[in-house]
């Protein structure tokens, strides 16, 4: 993502928040989690449903990121030397919302999901600086409706609704169309073969179409609970993310799972992992506050 016009429109004005330069000496610590390699013009970074998405940082050339919909792409935004990639998904798990492809060669520092972990844990003064731009950049593409999934609905449907909610919720992006209102919204139900009286529909990544779907199937098709190991044995399960939950979690002295009733996972780390309690300039507690019971 870029401080160019390129892309999609900004809602903020604190550009330089949302798309950062690093400075030379940041970028150096940077590169001591990593690794810098080479990239070429057409390679293709990461993929829209990439499970395991890596952090990049442009030292040179240039990376545009596009929202990959069947034969056609919308252009997020470009990211220029001493610029870097990802948005909230980078630290949640999730799978990637958009496409990253190398569209001038140059050279890249390239992160791993748990060196960049290792990253935000151990550098304080780059943990905000990615934390607030990786937020404030979910908060654009949820204005934009730019994300992984079409959404087909009625205003008069109460699985509208819940799944307008669910989504909400979980600060999931998604590009909303109305069945009443949307005057090309037939030609996208043929091409799919979908009906109106199967509506609300979601159609995830151009690919897997769900017809009024549950909230796990939702969950299961997004990917949310992919992070988590089924294996595992658990002390703990929290339902309710909040303050209480977190409160509750923090009283053991040991590694725990915190599981709220959306299906998110969090790992709690006492003393170790500090964002909870700091302050990230330019982020709206409007933003985080409906997120805190997802």
């Amino acid at each position: 993502m870029s401080n160019t016009p390129r892309g999609i429109p900004l809602t903020k004005s604190h550009i330089e928040k949302i798309f950062p330069k690093l400075t030379p000496i940041q970028i150096d610590r940077i590169e001591l989690h990593g690794r810098t390699r080479s990239v070429q013009s057409g390679e293709v970074l990461l993929e829209q449903g990439d499970t395991s998405v890596p952090f990049f940082v442009v030292i040179t050339g240039e990376v545009e990121i596009v929202r990959p919909f069947g034969a056609h792409e919308t252009l997020v935004t470009v990211h220029g030397p001493s610029e870097f990639t990802g948005e909230v998904n980078m630290l949640s798990g999730r799978r990637s919302l958009v496409r990253a492809r190398v569209t001038k060669p140059g050279k890249v520092i390239e992160l791993d999901h748990q060196q960049m972990l290792g990253l935000v844990q151990t550098d304080a003064e780059l943990s905000g600086i990615l934390m607030r731009a990786f937020i404030l950049r979910r908060v654009e593409l949820i204005a934009a409706g730019v994300g992984d999934i079409v959404f087909v609905g009625s205003t008069y449907s109460a699985g509208t609704l819940r799944i307008k909610e669910f989504l909400m919720r979980n600060g999931h992006p998604y590009s909303y169309i109305d069945l009443e209102r949307d005057p090309d919204v037939q030609n996208l139900l043929d091409t799919f073969q979908i009906s109106a009286s199967e509506i609300p529909v979601l159609i995830c990544r151009g690919q897997v179409v769900l017809r009024n779907p549950s909230n796990q199937q939702i969950a299961d098709c997004l990917g949310f609970n992919e992070s988590i190991d089924q294996t595992q044995v658990r002390d703990l399960v929290v339902i309710g993310a909040g303050p209480s939950g977190a409160g509750c979690g923090s009283v053991w002295r040991f590694r725990r799972t915190r599981r709220s009733g959306a299906g998110n996972e969090f790992t709690w780390r006492p003393g170790r992992f500090k964002l909870k309690n700091r302050k990230l300039p330019g982020i709206s507690h409007r933003y985080l506050r409906p997120r805190a019971g997802s």
